[in-house]
């Protein structure tokens, strides 16, 4: 079968691609440009990506289309499509119609926290020797690829919450019939799409109707937002987890001294190393051992796979130390999102005299300012921060925060950059935070901290 996909570029639609190619159909795709590191991979694959969205590509007649959710009515290819009669699907529906029947689907949900903790939990049950299936939203560390079938009975998949294509406005993770969940955490974000807290809960409780009574649920007992969910109805079975002793849970995790952690069950405990700092990090691989556990995966041995894992790209992800001495460590992080930003920003103040930041507001949400109002709070614990905007902004960054201390606005992520090698010392550590990084903003920032050290 020839499938076609536009937006192939995107991480969830290239891992699709892989997953057809493995399962050996021929493969093309579109996306508005082809950039590394999916570019690379995608011709790994044998496939050259088309540049651009011009309705021509589909004369080739191919045997199914699948359509991101870059794409929109009015697109000429879009138009082109549904004029012509050819079959179109997206993703995520032949994700689940094509791939997952017969499979014990692991979804990793919540706001926060999904590429990592689905990246652990792929890394627990392979090592475990169970050979998951996967599709991960981003570069797992331990993985060469994104995505792979797995000769294994489980796949795990990242439960996006955003939307699925232009035709179906419902949240992807409704299309892959998970037998375990993971809910991580639950805030309003994607504002683009959902107009409040209230429009994000009723897609997880869409979820909750559609799991299993014979499944899983593992929810992080902390989450006021997730308790209010199970209250609107559970049919499921529920585990929580949380690393708060004064949270009522059955599983539980505490940081030692170091990377050491002890993860605690009613049945048991057992110690494991985690290189990633932060509660959150800890959060997530308490989420990720509860469910290995529920696949078969005795603790002791998940808590032990935990000290080979490697973070995914762009998640707390060390870039480089610069200087001698003590030195300067730089880090790029996917935060976006004033919870995420705010965990970011705590686990480096554990290890490093002062923490200093480069914020990119490049989400939808962040653009039009519907997360404006916690972003000062977000940031307070960073001994400076320099906001670079990417794209337009539908605010003032000069207006909005010309009372608050600790952030001065940059016309861009060089003016950025260049700041903070003048300002960094050593010991500190410099974290660039953004969930696009088209703008380079780390590269500029490990170039000028380069240049700056002796």
């Amino acid at each position: 079968m020839h499938i076609h996909i536009l937006g192939i570029c995107g991480t969830f639609m290239g891992g699709l691609a892989a997953l057809a190619r493995e399962l050996g159909h021929e493969v093309t795709g579109a996306d508005r440009a082809a950039w590394p590191p999916m570019s690379t991979r995608l011709r790994e694959l044998g496939i050259e990506p088309v540049a651009g969205f011009e309705s021509g590509q589909l004369d080739a007649k191919p045997d199914l289309v699948l359509v991101g959710n870059v794409m929109s009515r009015g697109m000429p290819i879009v138009e082109a499509l549904l004029d012509s009669g050819l079959a179109y699907l997206s993703g995520p529906q032949w994700l689940g119609t094509h791939v997952l029947p017969g499979r014990e689907v692991i979804a990793v949900t919540g706001t926060h926290g999904k590429t990592t903790t689905s990246g652990m939990v792929a890394w627990l049950l392979q090592e475990a020797g169970l050979e998951p299936g996967f599709l991960i939203g981003g570069a797992p560390g331990n993985f060469e690829r994104t995505a792979r079938l797995g000769s294994g009975r489980h796949f795990v998949i990242e439960g996006d919450e955003y939307d699925t294509a232009f035709f179906d406005k419902n949240a992807k993770f409704l299309h892959y019939r998970a037998r375990t969940v993971i809910i991580n955490n639950i805030e309003h974000d994607h504002a683009d799409i959902y107009a409040d807290l209230e429009a994000v809960m009723r897609q997880f409780h869409l979820l909750l109707r559609r799991t299993p009574g014979g499944g899983r649920l593992i929810v992080n007992g902390a989450d006021s937002n997730i308790a209010g969910l199970l209250e609107k109805g559970c049919w499921t079975p529920v585990e929580r987890f949380s690393v708060e002793l004064s949270v009522k849970a059955e599983w539980r995790a505490a940081r030692l001294q170091g990377a050491r952690a002890r993860f605690q069950f009613s049945s048991g405990e057992a110690e494991g190393t985690l290189e990633l700092p932060g509660s959150h990090n800890l959060s997530n691989a308490l989420a990720a051992v509860a469910a290995a556990h529920g696949a078969g995966v005795d603790l002791e041995s998940a808590c032990r796979a935990l000290g080979s894992f490697k973070p995914p790209a762009r998640r707390l992800q060390l870039i480089g130390r610069y200087g001698s001495g003590p030195g300067i460590a730089l880090y790029d992080d996917f935060a976006h999102h004033p919870t995420a930003i705010r965990a970011t920003i705590e686990a480096l103040q554990q290890d490093y005299a002062r923490v200093l930041a480069v914020f990119e507001p490049a989400s939808n949400s962040m653009r039009s300012g519907a997360h404006l109002e916690r972003l000062p709070g977000a940031l307070s614990g960073a001994a400076h921060v320099w906001l670079a905007p990417s794209g337009s902004l539908e605010w003032d960054p000069d207006a909005e925060f010309a009372k608050v201390a600790n952030v001065t606005p940059c016309a861009d992520a060089t003016k950025a950059a260049q700041a903070v090698a003048s300002a960094v010392q050593p010991g500190d550590a410099v974290v660039f935070m953004s969930n696009s990084g088209a703008s380079g903003g780390a590269h500029l920032l490990a170039t000028a901290l380069n240049h700056s050290q002796p």
